[in-house]
């Protein structure tokens, strides 16, 4: 919630439940005020008045209070694209070296236990189904169940790839883990803030990078997830990479591991929410896991030339810098 006083303009923020653990806030209220005083474009947070905190725990719920910044959304362009790589690139650099009085969370959606569990509790216990479609039929089988044997079948192979390229020797470091456009806001093709720190963790830099390019080349937008086509806007996926390698190159294997990445994260995103709650936002999961199934497979059988791409657009400069 937006709010106006006399000292400027500023904005409310509630954690949502599931991310409001007081830990897990100052660690990521530290990683912001680190960001912040290295000039990384994210709202200034505005201490509480007596005692000077960041965060303010009141009945129960915590709340956060940044200052405002104005911009616009994500308009789509190459330039403000690749300017999504760049400064993801930067806010690894600067995280590098980042240490925290403890250990904070540390999580993947790569070979994960707790994917594979939800993917199998899809369609075993009714969840992932309406509550009207599971009384009329109480007996039929449950149509998801056989895309969620495929989705698994896919994050298999994808966990295989990833580790023999050598995935559990790479180095960990704080990462943002939602690097999408909705957590980002520009002016004149530049970043001017980006938000939502509420997945900050310990994870190798490269899961990032696999989730922004997924996320910023996805192609859907339509009201029903049947609707949405199978391919992903290629341009845009190597944009953000190329903001990317500017700053920091990337090895042959990182590089091949990118689209098995994407796969597993897509999953993972689609699965977790369906299996609990039978849907993903406001869209029934039985269409969405379609959705996402048809996505995995675009990307699985294209993965030569788009691991092609990938390879051959990192070592090239950008016309749009």
């Amino acid at each position: 919630m937006a709010f106006v006083s006399d000292r400027g303009k500023f904005l409310l923020k509630r954690r949502p439940r599931g991310k409001d653990d007081l830990n897990r806030v100052e660690f990521a209220h530290a990683v912001q005020t680190h960001l912040s005083e290295a000039d990384f474009p994210v709202p200034s947070l505005i201490p509480t008045r007596y005692e000077g905190n960041t965060a303010l725990n009141l009945e129960n719920n915590i709340y956060e209070v940044f200052r405002f910044v104005a911009g616009s959304r994500y308009d789509g362009s190459s330039q403000e694209t690749i300017d999504t790589g760049a400064n993801l690139a930067g806010f690894h650099e600067l995280l590098a070296d980042f240490t925290f009085k403890w250990d904070p969370l540390r999580s993947t959606f790569h070979d994960s236990s707790t994917v594979r569990r939800h993917l199998r509790a899809i369609g075993s216990n009714g969840r992932s189904q309406s509550t009207k479609s599971s009384e009329e039929h109480p007996r039929s089988p449950n149509p998801e169940r056989k895309t969620a044997e495929a989705l698994m079948a896919l994050y298999n192979d994808s966990s295989i790839r990833v580790n023999r390229l050598g995935f559990e020797s790479w180095d960990q470091q704080v990462v943002h883990g939602d690097w999408h456009p909705g957590n980002m806001l520009f002016s004149q093709g530049r970043i001017v803030a980006v938000l939502d720190f509420d997945s900050v963790k310990i994870a190798p830099p490269i899961t990032d990078l696999a989730n922004a390019m997924l996320q910023f080349s996805i192609v859907g937008g339509r009201p029903n997830p049947s609707d949405w086509p199978d391919y992903f806007d290629q341009d845009k996926l190597v944009q953000v990479l190329v903001g990317y390698c500017r700053q920091i190159p990337l090895d042959a294997e990182k590089l091949n591991c990118l689209v098995d990445l994407m796969i597993e994260t897509m999953i993972a995103e689609a699965v977790l929410p369906i299996a609990a709650t039978g849907f993903f936002g406001h869209l029934h999961g039985r269409d969405f896991l379609k959705m996402i199934l048809r996505k995995a497979r675009w990307l699985d059988s294209h993965r030569t030339e788009l691991t092609e791409a990938i390879r051959t657009q990192s070592f090239k400069p950008s016309a749009a810098g």
